[in-house]
């Protein structure tokens, strides 16, 4: 059995996923490990998934009436010095710049010691302070609200244990910060912003959350409530795809962001923040993967239809690449999933077979195989890339190429929905509902590997009743938890109108949690 990857899912029904999302990232030519330590190069294909995910969310962030903006890298430290909670919950992570300038210090090149900054900076981990003191500069009045701006940016958490686009020391991301009058409306906007994300994860990346509310222990910090959508994985981790936080006036208060109201006194703004990076990426990889390698929705694939010619160094190669370039100039007007097609031909200098199995890796939704034969034949031989999986052997189809022209809308539109319904049909396989009691919790998950949660079996998610303990009793829960290697994703938004006993007080529940083990 032929496959294009080579690494597995498993292996001796042992589960390889790292090495198997490893493999991903590398031959699917996504990104590969850079010289900065912690970091990653983002290749064309990588980040040409990227833009498309830029391309999509920007359209609908203004859509809701947020405009786009830019701020610094570098922060000052006195601006987190003045957010206690904040700066408390970053600070293992952050990157520090002391000096300005370099100089040769004993034969080696080193910070300048005259060269040390009056105040240090701190390199963006997020910007709630620098945006907050912006605020507190512009709005004055209730007539300056509400704000509502967005940046694309890079920032820097400083990584212990890193994998790429999952957590890098400097990765790529958008964030969102608003201002507003009153509690009511910065509860609306967090919790709107929060559906953006649902929306968008489901729409465009094809791929199923769980949309909720976080425990307090997994609050952003400083903020009153954090809600997240959280997607399942292949190995049943839930991954955090994105978040969104009611601040309250917290930040506020620590950044004297004020207005006058109507009457006339000086009130403290509502504000949130929200926000989603490049690990999506990785999401897609480990949501629609197989052992062929990536499986891209059409909505983010860079190229949507790719049309490799079978040249064999004969005269007819030409009638090929003509026949190529014709198809590639009928495809261009064609609009699928409310966007034009994007549509390429291979000319590389490439065996026809490598050049294929390389966009079967790289999960190009429709490759179409141009010979000879099609061209006399007037005929388009394809394959989707959703229809080939685990090395099967590849199956093509035949079609016209009016009847392929006719098709091609349609066909990216179910290869979209399709790989949607499928990992909506893991996701609702693998959440049990039937776990009352903490010993069923431990006896589901069983031990957890003492330094290496990579060799855990599969596990889904489990949702049980929870009575929201907070202080001390939270963070026994926290580390009973821990012990397995697990976590409260969230509170989904749906909940039923009666509740079990919590597993962990024996008081009755207010909610149900989903539990699971996490990127």
């Amino acid at each position: 059995m032929q496959r294009a990857l080579s690494v597995s899912r498993t292996t001796d029904n042992r589960l390889t996923f790292p090495d198997w999302y490893q493999a991903i990232v590398r031959e699917a030519d996504m990104a590969e490990v850079s010289p900065t330590r912690g970091a990653m190069i983002i290749k064309p294909w990588g980040y040409g998934v990227w833009e498309r995910i830029q391309q999509t969310l920007d359209r609908r962030i203004k859509e809701t009436g947020h405009d786009n903006c830019y701020f610094p890298l570098f922060i000052p430290l006195s601006f987190f010095a003045k957010e206690a909670e904040h700066v408390e919950g970053f600070a293992k992570e952050m990157a520090v710049v002391t000096h300005h300038r370099l100089k040769m210090v004993d034969g080696k090149l080193g910070p300048d010691p005259e060269a040390r900054l009056e105040e240090p900076l701190i390199v963006r981990p997020t910007s709630e302070t620098i945006i907050g003191d912006a605020f507190s500069r512009w709005i004055k009045s209730h007539r300056d609200l509400p704000v509502l701006i967005n940046q694309w940016a890079n920032v820097v958490r400083w990584e212990m244990r890193t994998r790429l686009f999952l957590r890098t020391s400097e990765f790529l991301w958008q964030e969102g910060h608003t201002a507003h009058a009153t509690a009511d409306e910065g509860r609306e906007e967090t919790l709107k912003m929060l559906e953006v994300y649902r929306e968008f994860s489901e729409t465009v990346l094809a791929m199923p959350v769980v949309a909720g509310e976080k425990p307090e222990n997994e609050r952003f910090p400083g903020a009153d409530k954090t809600y997240s959508i959280e997607a399942m994985m292949q190995d049943g981790k839930a991954l955090q795809a994105g978040t969104s936080h009611d601040l309250g006036t917290h930040f506020a208060k620590a950044q004297n962001i004020r207005f006058q109201n109507d009457a006339g006194e000086l009130v403290y703004c509502h504000t949130t923040s929200w926000g989603v990076s490049t690990r999506l990426i990785g999401g897609v990889i480990m949501t629609h993967g197989d052992d062929d390698g990536l499986r891209l929705p059409p909505a983010i694939a860079p190229r949507q239809i790719v049309i490799v010619p079978m040249l064999r160094g004969k005269p007819e190669d030409e009638a090929v690449l003509a026949f190529g370039a014709g198809l590639i100039k009928a495809l261009n007007p064609l609009v699928a999933l409310g966007e034009p097609v994007r549509a390429l031909l291979d000319t590389k200098d490439q065996k026809s077979s490598e050049k294929r199995w390389n966009w079967v890796r790289r999960g190009a939704p429709l490759i179409v195989e141009l010979g000879p034969r099609d061209v006399a034949a007037g005929m388009v031989s394809f394959m989707r890339r959703d229809d080939l999986r685990d090395g099967e052997k590849v199956r093509s189809q035949a079609l016209s190429q009016e009847d392929f022209l006719a098709a091609v809308p349609g066909l990216l539109a179910e290869i979209q929905q399709n790989l949607f319904n499928e990992a909506k049909q893991r996701l609702d396989a693998n959440i049990r509902r039937d776990i009352t009691s903490l010993d069923e919790l431990n006896a589901y998950f069983g031990a957890a590997a003492e330094n290496d949660e990579d060799t855990l079996a599969f596990k889904g998610w489990v949702r049980v009743a929870w009575s929201r303990p907070t202080g001390a009793e939270l963070e026994a829960v926290e580390q009973t938890l821990k012990a397995r290697k697990l976590t409260i994703r969230n509170a989904p938004m749906d909940q039923p109108t009666r509740f079990g006993t919590c597993i962990f007080t024996g008081r009755p529940g207010v909610e149900e949690v989903l539990i699971g083990r996490s990127y």
